[in-house]
């Protein structure tokens, strides 16, 4: 149902920072896989859009933000797949507004846009809720907020293969979840999976316990989430973490996002100042995509 354009492939992140810590640190491509449904969003709808087709729906009806990566990668997955697709997105006042980047591209790919004031958003896992606008939209395919639920998970196990089993430490950047359960998943006990949150608050770590409980009844305990670089909260940032990326990209030529990615590895960056890697391990930090996030910034 998607296309991968390019297989994902892993680069050594060369640093004198590294080496002196006695680190060897690498990132994945997983945003190379698809030019607009690109990382962890690729893997999510994978399995998703095989069990749409499969119950014989012509429609996908998912929730966003004004700004949301999982919002523009529906409305370009539902197009190459051959969906038509609405997004129920929060905040009625943007209806009259001059659309954004992101809500202008998935407009552009087919998506019909509902905006919905901030309280009846809240709503988004109701039946009731649900009911309604189905009654109003016709039958159709939901994917939650975020595409997170148990095909999501599976298609992120995905994200790491047999060769990858050889670093010691994997992160990611944890927006609901389901990406660093699919890593977690499908890990071995000897490895250490990392999370950085792109969210305020310490509630991510009972979330991901959740997904993972209700996906599979192994027990997992070789995963922590990072809360300590959130820069303020999702999609907050300030002159630090922008300075950190376009260095970044300017030594490396790897793109990231402030949302995710950019916090992530400004994470790794510091933990590897403070000590807090023992030398000798081999880390692996996934790129997750969500550069469309650099459009509206």
């Amino acid at each position: 149902m998607l296309t991968i354009y390019k297989e994902p492939f892993i680069q050594e992140i060369q640093e004198e920072l590294f080496k002196d810590k006695g680190l060897r640190v690498f990132i994945k491509r997983e945003d190379q896989i698809h030019p607009t449904v690109s990382g962890n969003k690729w893997r999510k709808l994978k399995y998703n859009l095989q069990e749409a087709k499969n119950q014989g729906h012509d429609t996908l009806l998912t929730f966003g933000g004004a700004y949301s990566n999982h919002i523009y990668a529906t409305a370009a997955a539902a197009k190459e797949g051959g969906f038509k697709s609405i997004g129920i997105i929060r905040g009625d006042e943007l209806a009259d507004k001059p659309l954004n980047k992101t809500l202008s591209f998935a407009r552009e790919q087919g998506m019909q846009l509902v905006f919905v004031d901030r309280q009846t958003y809240g709503q988004k896992e109701d039946e009731s809720f649900l009911e309604s606008l189905e009654l109003k939209h016709g039958e159709f395919y939901m994917l939650p907020e975020g595409g997170t639920n148990n095909l999501a998970i599976k298609g992120c196990e995905e994200i790491l293969n047999d060769e990858d089993k050889q670093y010691d430490v994997v992160c990611c950047s944890v927006g609901t979840g389901g990406t660093i359960s699919g890593i977690i998943a499908s890990t071995n006990s000897t490895q250490q999976i990392l999370g950085f949150s792109a969210l305020k608050g310490d509630f991510l770590k009972n979330e991901v316990q959740k997904l993972l409980e209700n996906y599979s009844s192994e027990e997992f305990t070789n995963w922590s989430i990072n809360i300590d670089y959130h820069f303020g909260g999702y999609a907050k940032t300030n002159s630090e973490l922008l300075t950190f990326i376009n260095d970044f990209e300017r030594r490396h030529q790897i793109p990231l996002d402030q949302v995710y990615t950019g916090k992530m590895m400004y994470g790794i960056y510091d933990l590897v100042r403070k000590d807090l890697f023992k030398p000798g391990l081999n880390i692996l930090a996934i790129h997750t995509g969500g550069l469309q996030g650099k459009l509206n910034s």
